[in-house]
């Protein structure tokens, strides 16, 4: 283990990997913002610099929220992860630590459904108010995918050609 991966898993008190050069803490739900303060305030890991949150739909066991914190000192950067279950999708917010959170938290909240617990003001921010729930969940099905591309000049889909049409892919999920 590199002496940042030792140092991030003193701060954090999280399981620490490191995998192509990114170095990872996992940390308890109920220790994300702490850990992420930790990182942000120790001048060994000078995570001052926000980059980015991300969530990923693991189906079925939940949802990891991931953030990236850059070190401008040492140019390098660290990501710690927390985990949240489907039926529990709430994780603390990071905006009181980095004003720069806010709308990557809300982006979360509206395109998975995980809640930011002490957001100031989490209001729609790319969907219309009578929008597609959640559309980035690995559960929801994009029926766009199951129509046909308009511009398709392929004569196999209309059956010309001399031979029989291809049989159109539908996406999981997707109604027949």
């Amino acid at each position: 283990m590199s002496g940042q991966a030792e140092r991030l898993a003193q701060v954090t008190g999280g399981v620490v990997t490191t995998s192509y050069d990114v170095t990872t803490a996992d940390v308890p739900r109920e220790r994300w913002a702490t850990a992420v303060a930790g990182v942000r305030d120790d001048p060994e890991l000078d995570g001052s610099f926000f980059d980015l949150l991300a969530v990923v739909d693991e189906l079925p066991r939940g949802f990891d929220v991931v953030v990236r914190l850059w070190s401008v000192s040492a140019r390098t950067a660290v990501h710690l992860r927390t985990s949240c279950p489907r039926n529990d999708a709430v994780v603390p917010s990071l905006v009181d630590l980095f004003a720069g959170a806010r709308w990557h938290e809300r982006q979360a909240a509206e395109m998975f459904g995980v809640a930011f617990e002490g957001h100031p003001a989490p209001p729609p921010l790319l969907l219309p108010e009578a929008g597609v729930v959640h559309p980035l969940r690995k559960e929801h099905v994009l029926v766009a995918r199951d129509a046909p591309w308009p511009g398709a000049a392929d004569p196999a889909y209309s059956g010309e050609g001399g031979r029989p049409p291809r049989r159109p892919l539908r996406p999981p999920g997707a109604p027949s």
